[in-house]
């Protein structure tokens, strides 16, 4: 199963956070899954990172350093992405949300996040 990973439940898994539930933790270990990080959550770290904010707790280079050395695999942001966050309905105005969720609907995949906002979009959305 593809799994594409929301921002804060990349960084709990790749932290050991107590936050992440132990039903992600699970679907993330399986060697049923592959774990996909999208190029937009990379730049949401960096961005927000470099902004000082204290829920980013690792740079983006560190980030892709973690995420690489987990084994998990890489999304590009595709024209195709870009163009399908025009169809989704006005549920959540963060773009990087916005853009993960397009990219699970048109690969597909399932998007595991933690935002009820974003398990809005989609049954394919795994709310944890």
């Amino acid at each position: 199963m593809n799994l594409l990973l929301d921002t804060h439940v990349a960084l709990w898994a790749i932290t050991d956070s107590p936050k992440l539930p132990k039903k992600a933790r699970e679907m993330i270990e399986s060697p049923k899954a592959s774990i996909w990080i999208s190029a937009a959550t990379i730049w949401e770290i960096a961005i927000k990172h470099g902004l000082g904010r204290r829920d980013m707790p690792v740079s983006g280079q560190d980030a892709l350093r973690y995420f690489r050395e987990s084994g998990y695999r890489f999304l590009s942001v595709e024209p195709e992405h870009a163009a399908a966050v025009e169809d989704l309905p006005a549920h959540h105005t963060d773009p990087f949300d916005r853009i993960l969720v397009a990219q699970a609907i048109v690969e597909p995949m399932r998007l595991i996040t933690h935002d009820p906002m974003v398990a809005r979009y989609s049954d394919t959305i795994i709310e944890i």
